[in-house]
């Protein structure tokens, strides 16, 4: 039988990495070698979501992943992002890894853009969620017993209540038309903290939610009790 095909991941911390994760995880004939996550210097968050390094570093323990953090600065600019994910990416190359697997569903550009950055040096893409219907994965995600909280919203497409609340059914039954379930446009983006993928709960407090331009970003602070919050 031959061995597992080595997958390096592009773990955002949310519940669509957690979902493609779990997914690949599912196959005998995968193994994931680490978790590739780009962190904002001097914020010592994952960039985007807004997520505490500790907490990130808290999910792979978990998981029972290596983690390989991409330190970016704020207001990062293209060239130098495509700098230091080249730079990563080259050293599991050099381990043998040629695949690397993303949580994208259907933002065709994205993927055409990851597809020729990871071509150009000789890796592959996957996307286990391709195509999915996103109210079908939001179904199977409370199926298998997933659980997120929302940690950054655009303003310009959602209510500010909206952060800090956990991904229940309710979230979702109150979304406006027209948002993706799954926020794939941006909508909205989580924090997983609960699921099959891990071998135990991340315990966190909700801490203040702050606006930054039109986004709102509620702030999870790591907590030290094995009791995780309540959503």
């Amino acid at each position: 039988m031959p061995a597992p095909e080595p997958i390096l991941f592009c773990w955002s911390g949310g519940k669509d990495s957690g979902m493609a994760l779990h997914a690949l995880q599912s196959q005998s004939d995968v193994r994931i070698t680490a978790l590739l996550t780009t962190v904002t210097e001097g914020h010592e968050r994952i960039s985007i979501h807004g997520v505490r390094r500790e907490l990130l570093r808290r999910q792979a323990e978990s998981l029972r992943l290596p983690l390989h953090e991409v330190l970016i600065p704020p207001q990062c600019v293209n060239p130098i992002y495509e700098t230091r994910m080249e730079e990563a990416l080259r050293m599991h190359l050099a381990q043998g890894v040629r695949k690397v697997a993303f949580g994208d569903i259907f933002l065709q550009d994205l993927r055409i853009y990851r597809e020729n950055n990871l071509a150009r040096l000789g890796m592959e893409a996957l996307f286990p969620l391709w195509k999915r219907d996103t109210r079908e994965l939001i179904s199977a995600f409370h199926k298998t017993g997933f659980r997120a909280i929302s940690v950054c919203i655009d303003g310009k497409l959602l209510d500010s209540s909206f952060a800090g609340r956990g991904l229940d059914e309710s979230f979702f039954r109150d979304l406006p038309m027209g948002v993706d379930p799954c926020g794939e446009n941006g909508e909205f983006h989580t924090f997983v903290f609960d699921g099959p993928i891990f071998h135990r709960p991340i315990p966190f407090t909700v801490g203040e939610t702050v606006q930054r331009d039109s986004f709102f970003f509620c702030d999870l602070l790591p907590k030290e009790e094995a009791q995780v919050a309540p959503c």
